[in-house]
């Protein structure tokens, strides 16, 4: 590259290759800029709609198991009108609430919910939540022997603990625990 300079006016001369070359260069840039801007567009509509589909998942990932749900509410509402209806016959009634809630243990089975077990076993905090203890010199010290309110498990992660009464060695009949909050 040959490059003048004429002191007076700051005037640049290049070849007409020259030209040419960094007028293709020039053109290039434009062109990948140009690109640039489109794909960050394309980036910034693609996050968009990928944020609006994680809330509409977020907001509808419920809906199976609400349509079933909304099946046992059904059987419920059938059940309460049948008995407000005063059929005298509170066997078939009970009979039918025990199958209403069979339908929704299995259910929750379905969507890997399952009870935890407690009754008979040792406490155990992650799966237990001792609200009293009573005496007890035939079991050993902490086991469970009442269940006040069933825990659940879904997919062997605790949704909530069993709350329990658990034996003690100690001297008195019952005592009633203080929960204490883990903040």
């Amino acid at each position: 590259m040959t490059h003048e300079k004429n002191e007076k006016s700051d005037i640049v001369v290049l070849s007409k290759k020259e030209f040419e070359q960094l007028k293709g260069e020039a053109q290039k840039g434009q062109e990948n800029w140009d690109k640039l801007v489109r794909q960050q567009a394309d980036f910034e509509n693609i996050r968009k709609r990928l944020e609006k589909d994680k809330q509409d998942f977020a907001k509808f990932a419920n809906e199976g198991i609400i349509v079933e749900l909304l099946n046992i509410l059904d059987d419920l509402e059938r059940a309460i009108e049948l008995a407000s209806a005063k059929h005298e016959d509170i066997s078939a009634f009970l009979k039918g609430v025990e199958m209403i809630l069979a339908h929704l243990y299995d259910l929750l089975k379905d969507h890997g919910v399952k009870p935890v077990e407690a009754l008979g076993k040792i406490f155990d905090p992650h799966y237990h939540e001792a609200l009293m203890q009573a005496q007890n010199r035939d079991l050993p010290e902490h086991t469970i022997v009442e269940e006040l309110q069933k825990g659940y498990l879904l997919d062997d992660r605790v949704i909530r603990t069993a709350k329990v009464k658990v034996t003690k060695k100690g001297e008195g009949e019952q005592v009633k625990l203080e929960k204490i909050d883990e903040k």
